[in-house]
Order: C-alpha cells, then structure tokens, then sequence
C-alpha cells in the first residue's frame, strides 16, 4: 500500500511537470458606468453602529444628510462592485459587492456619502484606495478606521458634538494625515500603522484630558500640536531621529509643553524613522 501510494504521489508530480494547467478566473471586464442612490434611514433608536466595507477606488465622507443616517452617490463600471445594504437590529453595513475582487483595470468605483447628525459609532473597513473624511459637526460615540495601503485624509473642521470614547486607526503602508484632532473630542486615540508617512494635527479646541498611543514601523511621523496645548510626548524604538519645535522641553526622549488647560498625552512607539513635533 505504501509503495502504491508512492508511486501515485511521483506519477501525479510527473503529470504535473508534463502539462498541467490551472483555470485562473479572468478579471471582471469593465462595463458602462452606474449611478446608485444610497440611502439610510435612521433607525429608531438613541444610537446607530453604521459599519462601511470598501474595497478599492475612492471614498468620500461628509456631514449633510438631511433626515437619514446616509445619503450620496456610489459610481463604478463593474457590477459586481454594487454596493449593499444590510440592516440588523439597529446596525448597518454599507457594503462594496465582491469585496475582494479588485483586480479589474481602467475599473472605477467612487462612494460619495454624507452622514446625519444621529450619534453614532462608525466603523470603515478599506483596502487600498484613496480616501477623503470630513467628520466636523457630526456625533461620533467611537470611530474606527481599518485600510490597507492607502492614501486617507481625516478631518475635523468642527467640533464633534458628542464625547467620543475610542479613535481607533489601522493602517498598513499608507499616506495619512488627520487633522482638527482637538475637536474629534476622544478621550483615547490609537493610531497603528506600518511603513508610511503620517500626520497627526491636534489643532481644534482640546476639551478635556487625552491620550493617544501611537505605534508605526518605519516612516515619518509629524505630530502638529498647537502652541497654547500643554502636551507631554514620549518617544520609544530603536533608530529614530526626533525634531522639535522651539518651546519645548526635554528629558531623555521625553518633550513636554507647558501650557494651561487640558492636557494631550502622547506614546510614540516606532521601529526606525524621523518624529517632527511642531506647532
């Protein structure tokens, strides 16, 4: 039995070597463009979760839906990338169809939506693409981002309007820059990526204590604190370059301003690059 097993085992290998072939799916041929109107209404309850699972192409978030939870556009040329709707209980997912099929050249795929004023814990789940957030004057309870390699721009012109417990970022090698963090009014953010360049601008208007951890690899780090924050930063990894601005004080790897008001907290752990702290 062993040798018969063998000996299939060295005839299949053979087999293999003398012609073998695998059917690969050809990608999905880009077809004409499509327009879907998505909307969302708000559930009838003190809170939504609203879950958005994007694949590649480009993303855009805003303030101004009026009377819903969501309301926009979703745009593409391939049909399986037709968004969908799930509703449960209270939570709902904006999903990109055939999520990880994206291997499709000249595709486009353009979600451009607003949210309501409904508080809300949002939760955006990405792989590489371009993405383009404007969350000020919204009520985010807690917000989550998760991408790939990415290109994201996050921002909070206005002050959210209800306290946000967690800002939780993701990223893999990615561009990302956020700014009005002052006025996301979190108390804790955590902030992980990997080899990329990242900005993270605490300007707005700090209201209370915060804490932010923050862990990359390797890249650049810009950490934007205004002037008038009292702010204490610790920097911990191996072969990493810190500058800083004038104003601020230091202690071994540890730079503080001295400042009235409440106070910014920072833990950068990073395995190799350049940490600016500017104003």
């Amino acid at each position: 039995m062993k040798f018969l097993l063998s000996f299939l085992a060295v005839l299949t290998l053979a087999t293999m070597a003398c012609g073998f072939s695998v059917n690969i799916p050809s990608a999905p041929t880009p077809g004409p463009e499509v327009a879907d109107e998505i909307t969302v209404a708000v559930p009838d309850r003190d809170e939504a979760h609203l879950k958005i699972s994007f694949g590649a192409g480009e993303l855009r978030l805003s303030p101004g839906a009026e009377s819903a939870l969501v309301a926009g556009t979703a745009t593409y040329n391939v049909p399986n990338f037709k968004p969908e709707i799930v509703e449960n209980d209270g939570s709902i997912e904006i999903k990109q169809g055939d999520f990880k099929s994206l291997n499709v050249g000249n595709f486009r795929n353009e979600w451009d939506l607003q949210l309501g004023e409904t508080p809300m814990e949002l939760e955006i789940n990405a792989g590489a693409y371009e993405g383009n957030f404007e969350f000020g004057g919204l009520a985010l309870t807690n917000l989550t981002i998760k991408d790939g390699a990415s290109n994201v721009d996050v921002s909070f012109s206005e002050p959210n309007r209800t306290e946000m417990s967690v800002f939780r970022y993701e990223t893999g090698a990615s561009n990302v820059e956020l700014t009005g963090l002052a006025n996301a009014n979190f108390s804790t953010l955590i902030f992980n990526g990997g080899a990329g360049n990242y900005t993270l601008n605490f300007n707005g208007e700090l209201g209370r204590d915060t804490t932010a951890r923050v862990e990359t690899g390797f890249g650049d780090l810009m950490l934007v604190i205004p002037e008038n924050v009292d702010a204490r930063v610790t920097v911990e990894g191996g072969a990493i370059n810190v500058n800083h601005s004038s104003g601020w004080g230091q202690s071994n790897r540890t730079y503080t301003q001295e400042s009235s008001g409440p106070t910014l907290t920072i833990l950068v752990k990073m395995g190799a690059g350049n940490v600016t702290i500017t104003d």
